[in-house]
């Protein structure tokens, strides 16, 4: 059924910067939708023992995927908080660095809504989603290194940022500066980035800016529905869609 939902990424810089808090106000929006939690784990991630980490213990030679209300919700976990946001369906993938890939595919295997919202970074590294939206903070954000690949393929920046002391663009800018090449991409205007056969300059939202983001979002979902039910663009992979959703960004850019 994944093959015909919208995927909607919610990436982050770092730990702490409002990603589940966007996630959840995602779903207000969008009743009928399901999200998907990515953890990844180490047996040694806290530097102790297999069990210094609250996940290792579930950690085994293949991805573990927990479905439904009973095996996901928690009223003190992002998981719980996706539950009650009004989520039809929540699966929390617990994977190590090496099952990322196959514990992403095995969760999209079980959604069965219009669309599903997926927290997390490193899975934008084996598979493509309709908008993905990185989460920034303040000025002092520490920058985690899987953050370069949610910016390359990041179709928005958001940013949760109480003090004011950093815009939305200058966040970009700063992105950009760190990752190098993936971000030259991201600096061009519109029309030249297009000539090049690049994604148009990447927009860039405060948390003031949230009915804007809300709007280009459901206009992806909304197009990519029309492709899929009247062709002639609709391909198993979504190609035709990610093409609709990339012409849309610089129209609007």
């Amino acid at each position: 059924m994944c093959g015909k939902a919208s995927k909607v990424a919610i990436a982050g810089v770092s730990s702490e910067v409002g990603k589940t808090t966007l996630l959840c106000q995602l779903l207000r929006e969008f009743p009928g939708w399901e999200a998907i939690k990515m953890t990844r784990g180490h047996y040694r991630s806290c530097g102790k023992d297999r069990h210094a980490c609250c996940v290792s213990h579930l950690l085994g030679d293949e991805p573990l995927v927990r479905s439904g209300f009973q095996q996901t919700y928690a009223s003190d976990k992002d998981t719980g908080r996706y539950w009650d946001a009004g989520a039809t369906n929540v699966h929390w993938v617990i994977v190590t660095n090496e099952q990322v890939e196959r514990g992403i595919e095995l969760a999209l295997e079980r959604v069965k809504a219009p669309g599903v919202l997926i927290e997390g970074n490193s899975f934008l590294h084996f598979i493509d989603v309709d908008f993905a939206v990185l989460v920034t903070g303040g000025v002092d954000t520490k920058i985690k290194s899987s953050t370069r690949w949610a910016f390359q393929k990041a179709s928005a920046v958001y940013q949760f940022d109480q003090t004011n002391q950093t815009s939305p663009s200058e966040t970009v800018e700063l992105l950009n500066r760190k990752f190098g090449p993936v971000g030259l991409k991201r600096s061009l205007h519109p029309q030249p980035a297009a000539r090049l056969g690049w994604t148009p300059v990447l927009p860039a939202y405060a948390a003031s800016d949230f009915p804007k983001l809300l709007g280009r979002i459901k206009q992806i979902h909304s197009v990519r529905g029309h492709v899929l039910r009247n062709g002639p663009f609709a391909t198993a992979d979504g190609a035709g869609t990610n093409r609709i959703a990339i012409r849309l960004q610089g129209e609007q850019s």
